[in-house]
């Protein structure tokens, strides 16, 4: 592995694991067992350094959830709980406080991540509604641009910890909630018996 990649996959396990604002530099380089000079070569600033990791963040996560989305043996409730899962284990258990510190120190680069999870979002839960509609597991007369949407809108939601504080709303907890929410607005009878089954097997 390239030094630069190298530092990519440190930092971002510092930062998911301690927030980008709390690691700083000198953490880094002690981590790499590396001076902050030669840190430096690779990144001329910490700005930079938590944009590009990130950005590798947001592409890693999204190459995993294409892969789920591409694994036609699920069916589309199914593959929504997996993609939660995955993302689950990615960002840590999401302890949001590491992506609630991009955004209160960071909003420039939590703007541009945010956009681009967005579109790439956007198109995946879309081809899931269509999937489910097909599969005549979601209603057929949903608005399908507004249920993906929606989706979004609900998952950036619950991510805001003034709402939904972490010590009454665990972050595992509450996904499993949003999406048991989302999912009962358009399923049909034959989905919601899915859901009923996942959602008894998650309880235990």
């Amino acid at each position: 592995m390239e030094p630069k990649e190298l530092i990519l996959k440190e930092s971002l396990d510092l930062f998911l694991n301690h927030g980008f604002k709390s690691v700083t530099m000198d953490e880094i380089a002690s981590k790499m067992g590396m001076s902050k000079k030669t840190l430096y070569t690779h990144y001329k600033n910490k700005s930079e350094l938590v944009a590009a990791t990130s950005l590798h963040m947001c592409n890693y996560i999204c190459e995993g959830v294409t892969t789920i989305a591409r694994n036609e043996e699920r069916n589309p409730i199914e593959e929504l709980y997996e993609i939660k899962s995955y993302v689950m284990r990615e960002l840590k258990g999401d302890n949001s406080s590491s992506i609630y510190q991009l955004q209160k120190y960071y909003p420039e680069i939590h703007k541009v991540i945010t956009k681009q999870m967005y579109d790439f979002m956007d198109n995946c839960i879309y081809r899931n509604v269509e999937r489910g509609i097909e599969l005549q597991l979601y209603r057929d007369n949903i608005d399908k641009t507004f249920v993906a949407r929606m989706y979004f809108v609900g998952i950036q939601g619950i991510k805001d910890i003034s709402i939904f504080p972490t010590d009454q709303f665990p972050q595992d907890k509450l996904y499993d909630q949003y999406l048991d929410y989302h999912l009962r607005g358009i399923v049909t009878p034959a989905g919601r018996r899915i859901l009923n089954e996942l959602t008894q097997t998650n309880h235990h």
